[in-house]
């Protein structure tokens, strides 16, 4: 029986990566996303590029059309996980938004802070409460299953952005969230890591590119001097889960060309 993991977020960009990324280790993979058009209409091709590329692995893909915002979405997500494969070895949590207009710290709104947080943050927070238990409940029956979370953070935890303050405020917040689950999950055995993505070139990205080209490539603001690409996520993503780092629970995995480091 393959492994199984929940990747939410998963249908594009950085969640796509690690999807694939996982299929190829031989995961079995469960995709979130809402699914839905820019206008609000359910998107009728969901999922269907990732789920294309994640079977040809030669593994199993469930797609799931949830809100990780949403209380009656995760219960829903974690019964037909339950449901389709009976196990989860491992949940990213990935899904994400930026604020809908970018504000100055003095102008920005509740609406905007609370719609930000509840998805960044409050979604994944509870989310990993119900796999962690269920999790730690597998532990219990069989103790030679390998269970890990990892939540997708940001630099935007460390770094000032006054236009999009909800944004830095909720990744700072997977921090800390990351660092209580690693710790209450240890004593079962179950690795708990934050990755911390650079600059990535996605399509969240793409209204700033050619700002951008000029800070990284010529200006040298990531050390490396290139965008940080979504499979440089997947890669580190594969890596927790086929079990290089189990003895690091609560690491912080800067994916970021350097650009963390503090030069002079």
């Amino acid at each position: 029986m393959n492994r199984v993991a929940i990747v939410t977020g998963g249908t594009k960009g950085i969640g796509k990566a690690i999807a694939i990324n996982l299929a190829e280790s031989g995961y079995d993979i469960v995709v979130t996303a809402r699914g839905l058009m820019a206008d609000g209409t359910p998107d009728e091709s969901f999922g269907a590029d990732v789920e294309e590329k994640v079977t040809a692995e030669g593994v199993k893909c469930l797609l799931v059309r949830a809100d990780v915002a949403d209380p009656h979405d995760r219960a829903a997500l974690v019964a037909a996980v339950k449901e389709k494969f009976g196990r989860c070895d491992m949940l990213v949590n990935n899904a994400g938004v930026a604020p809908l207009e970018r504000s100055d710290l003095l102008d920005a709104t509740e609406e905007s802070f609370e719609r930000v947080m509840r998805i960044n943050l409050q979604g994944p927070y509870f989310l990993t409460q119900q796999v962690a238990n269920w999790m730690v409940e597998q532990k219990k029956e069989d103790s030679d299953i390998e269970c890990r979370i990892i939540n997708i953070g940001s630099i935007s935890a460390y770094t000032s952005s006054p236009a999009r303050g909800e944004y830095c405020v909720s990744k700072a917040g997977i921090g800390m969230m990351t660092a209580l689950y690693a710790d209450r999950l240890a004593e079962f055995g179950i690795g708990v890591f934050e990755i911390r993505p650079g600059i990535i070139e996605t399509d969240m990205t793409a209204g700033v590119k050619e700002k951008y080209d000029k800070l990284i490539i010529e200006d040298g603001l990531v050390p490396a001097r290139r965008w940080g690409q979504t499979d440089d996520i997947g890669k580190a993503v594969k890596a927790i889960a086929d079990g290089y780092m189990d003895f690091s629970t609560g690491q912080v995995i800067n994916v970021d060309g350097g650009f963390h480091l503090r030069r002079l």
